[in-house]
């Protein structure tokens, strides 16, 4: 009954580290801090061009770049701490692979019981896979890959399931920034070097209930699929900074935000834009389908 419970557990954990792991919105909850920029110079040459021009070129450049190597770090209180490492690419939907690894919270002791605080994510554009530990394929029939389709996280998660899906399916590096146009007030900090490049440090916040009457520099539809994501994931607040290099692309971004359960934290890197991206199907023969595992463990429509 108790392993009845931590698998069932194990699915939605995994489920929620897999869209974590490449976007900061996500439905769980708790808080904490997240890194800290990189020394700050001040100044720079940025003053003939406004931010929001500035970031709007940005979003343009980081959006046709189609690929990148990702590293991230995110915290949600008590309930989670894990890192994210690997490349991701957006070209052609999202495909990738990242090794998500648990590093503290609830649900760390949870993925332990499954045997593993480390797994495999592979990323492809009309389902994602996790690849699980020895202890977890002992009660799945030997598999050892759970494949989370984004049709079913739908029908399975109802609103949350919606959101798992919408996300998964436009989540790029430049999300993030177009969060930053959403904000409608952004600020240019000043220019600091990150990993050491010169960049340009952007920051503003993001009050979902005042989305809409700003002047965002987002269009109507994209305004609209933003507000409709963030409102999913029950945020209300997000606070976020971002760094840009002298090739207009992303290099860094921190993300704070306040959900309907409390608070969290994600710090990206992105580099190597580019580089090639290669992500497969696991066998068939070591892959279980999230919804039949649910169903084996008799847990409904709800996951």
């Amino acid at each position: 009954m108790k392993g009845t419970s931590a698998r069932r557990a194990g699915l939605s954990i995994v489920a929620a580290a897999l869209l974590t792991g490449v976007t900061a919105c996500g439905p769980g909850s708790g808080g904490s801090d997240g890194d800290e920029g990189s020394a700050s110079s001040g100044g720079g040459d940025g003053g003939r061009v406004s931010p929001m021009a500035a970031l709007r070129t940005a979003e343009e450049s980081t959006g046709g770049a189609d690929s990148a190597k990702v590293e991230s770090t995110t915290t949600m209180g008590s309930v989670m701490a894990m890192t994210a490492d690997g490349s991701l690419g957006w070209g052609d939907g999202l495909t990738g692979t990242l090794t998500i690894t648990y590093t503290g919270g609830t649900m760390a002791d949870t993925m332990r019981q499954l045997g593993t605080t480390s797994m495999q994510a592979r990323y492809l554009p009309d389902a994602y896979y996790a690849r699980m530990g020895d202890a977890f394929a002992e009660q799945a029939g030997g598999k050892h890959w759970i494949k989370y389709p984004y049709d079913a996280l739908e029908t399975l998660g109802g609103g949350s399931g919606a959101y798992l899906k919408d996300q998964m399916e436009n989540s790029t590096p430049n999300q993030s920034v177009k969060l930053l146009l959403a904000s409608g007030d952004v600020r240019r900090v000043g220019e600091e070097t990150v990993r050491g490049e010169r960049t340009t440090h952007y920051s503003g916040t993001v009050e979902i209930a005042d989305l809409a009457g700003r002047n965002s520099s987002l269009s109507e539809s994209q305004l609209a699929d933003l507000r409709k994501q963030l409102e999913q994931a029950g945020v209300t607040t997000e606070t976020v900074d971002i760094w840009v290099d002298e090739d207009d692309l992303l290099v860094k971004k921190v993300e704070k935000g306040r959900s309907a359960n409390g608070t969290y934290s994600q710090t990206a890197y992105y580099s190597d834009y580019g580089t090639p991206v290669d992500a497969e199907a696991p066998p068939a023969a070591d892959t279980a389908d999230f919804s039949e595992l649910l169903r084996q463990q008799g847990a409904g429509s709800t996951p």
